[in-house]
């Protein structure tokens, strides 16, 4: 059965956009990495919500654009409560979480469906969907912009850290969300 992943780059100060959705500071942390490269190879389908769709890709209008620096290509749901009526092919687009997550689930197949924005990775952990969260760091403060999770209500939601990696351009931290 697929599994719900979250997986963002993230300033040390928690960010993973900077102000007004800049993701140009990305570029500064992309290149090899063999755990990403072994990632793209796990992820069946992705679940994006519509600001990170309509986004800022530091990638745009080259071979790297697009998920994971352009490496990974499949199934995107997006999520929105603006559906546009021309359709873009190998991408769709639904209004409601559940049934987003479920078409995903069903695109990934055995594969992970891997979550693209802060506001769709909090509601997929509100709503008890969320797996697992992968958090690379980069070595970078943005002081702005939007954070990794915003999760409301003040409750603690304790993880269990899978694994640790370091590379040269960031460091990643692999959790389980308990259920």
């Amino acid at each position: 059965m697929a599994r719900l992943l979250y997986s963002a780059t993230m300033s040390l100060d928690g960010f993973i956009a900077g102000p007004d959705g800049d993701m140009s500071w990305l570029s500064a942390f992309s290149g090899p990495d063999p755990a990403v490269d072994a990632l793209v190879d796990e992820i069946g389908a992705l679940l994006v919500g519509n600001r990170t769709y309509r986004g800022d890709d530091p990638n745009r209008g080259t071979d790297n654009e697009g998920a994971f620096g352009g490496a990974w290509c499949g199934p995107q749901f997006v999520l929105t409560h603006h559906i546009p009526e021309t359709p873009v092919p190998g991408t769709t687009f639904l209004d409601d979480l559940d049934t987003a997550i479920a078409a995903a689930k069903q695109a990934a197949g055995g594969k992970y469906v891997n979550v693209l924005g802060a506001d769709v990775a909090a509601q997929c952990l509100t709503a008890g969907h969320l797996d697992e969260i992968l958090v690379y760091i980069a070595p970078v403060l943005l002081g702005a912009g939007t954070r990794l999770f915003l999760h409301d209500g003040g409750t603690n939601i304790s993880l269990e850290r899978l694994s640790t990696n370091e590379s040269l351009a960031a460091t990643s931290i692999w959790y389980r969300v308990p259920r």
